[in-house]
């Protein structure tokens, strides 16, 4: 039996990784801006994660979620504390696409309506409704037509408003930092028109933070540089560490009933250990303090480059835009100077999705290899 083939792959085979380090088998160290997807929030093996998790293990795994789980009361009581969004109820599942998917289905059950509002560029995964709301034709099969979905553009509230309506919107879905479509962010009075017209036609606003979230933009969520106040949040990628977990916030005025929404992997022991220690690193750390401040930081090295034409994202979510094509740039960056960044669907940007506590002496390794390409 072969591997199915999903991206295509650099002949590197990563065996350790510490901090944002990653080695290969042959011993070649790589400095890691991207995190696997912006899954790597708290860097590689950190001490604290580790421990967690092996304290853990010698314990307890899994077991089902029909008994109880102390770890996950635990862990929606330091999520939101840490958060802001204590007045939520917490979800737990697997991957964001799965995260998407049980927000959709929530926002369907409680309005009775069946129809989504998406934005053009947006990535929300790739399994039914959560396929059909990313702007992506081509992860899209003939099964996922049932699903019915509109996609508008950033600040058009004209078409927004026509569309809501119609009075068959659900949810209206949006990343307010859009990841792989390449970190475009909607204004503040965009936001506030979703969240005004949302309420009065009777619809949900989701907010995906699946790489938004935990701190990566400066906050411990996007929408909360727009003072938005999301029906429902979905949680995934850096809350694990590189743990699958993930997670649905529901705000209080959503009542589920038993079996609307079930899992049987979602909230493991060992995932609430993973998902409890990134927290408290964060916290311990002050790592959303760093994204922001590194922010800074690297907008003033991106500054001294003329060909850099946009800086695009917050935090550590960052897309730098040239006027060509980065693939041959990050293809050197990757194999020549050890640097991992990543791609988007803007083919002119690179993205820059580093650990939390990524240093300064790290950006200035990477800048100093971009000057040389650029030179």
């Amino acid at each position: 039996m072969k591997l199915f083939d999903v991206y295509p792959l650099y002949d590197i085979t990563p065996v350790s990784a510490h901090g944002t380090t990653v080695i290969d088998k042959d011993g070649a160290h790589y400095l890691d801006l991207y995190g696997g997807h912006a899954v790597i929030s708290i860097g590689h093996s950190h001490p604290h994660y580790l421990k967690r998790l092996k304290d853990q293990i010698d314990l307890i795994g899994f077991y089902s979620n029909a008994i109880q789980n102390p770890l996950q009361v635990q862990l929606a009581e330091k999520l939101g504390k840490l958060s802001d969004c204590e007045d939520y109820q917490l979800f737990m599942c697997n991957s964001g696409a799965e995260a998407n998917e049980n927000a959709l289905k929530v926002a369907s059950f409680i309005t009775g309506k069946k129809r989504v509002i998406a934005f053009n560029n947006a990535f929300h995964g790739r399994t039914s409704a959560a396929v059909m709301a990313t702007d992506n034709p081509k992860i899209q099969a003939p099964i996922n037509a049932q699903q019915e979905v509109s996609y508008l553009p950033f600040e058009d509230t004209e078409a927004l408003e026509t569309e809501l309506a119609k009075g068959d919107v659900c949810a209206v879905i949006i990343e307010c930092i859009q990841g792989v479509g390449g970190l475009d962010m909607p204004s503040h009075e965009f936001t506030n028109s979703i969240a005004q017209l949302s309420k009065k036609y009777g619809a949900m606003v989701i907010a995906d933070e699946v790489q938004s979230g935990y701190g990566r933009s400066g906050k411990f969520f996007a929408f909360q540089h727009y003072g938005l106040q999301p029906d429902i949040i979905t949680i995934a990628k850096g809350m694990g560490n590189g743990f699958p977990v993930a997670g649905v916030l529901l705000a209080s005025h959503i009542e589920p009933w038993m079996g609307m929404l079930g899992t049987t992997f979602g909230g493991n022991h060992l995932a609430c250990a993973a998902s409890l220690a990134v927290l408290e690193v964060i916290e311990d750390e002050n790592l959303i303090e760093n994204a922001a401040n590194l922010e800074d930081y690297f907008r003033s090295k991106a500054a001294e480059l003329p060909q850099i034409k946009a800086l695009k994202g917050k935090g550590l979510m960052l897309g730098m835009e040239f006027d060509f094509e980065v693939a041959a740039l990050r293809k050197k960056l990757i194999l020549e100077h050890h640097i991992f960044t990543g791609a988007a669907s803007n083919k002119n940007l690179l993205r820059i999705l580093p650990a939390l506590n990524v240093t300064k002496q790290a950006i200035d390794q990477f800048f100093d290899a971009l000057k040389i390409e650029l030179s």
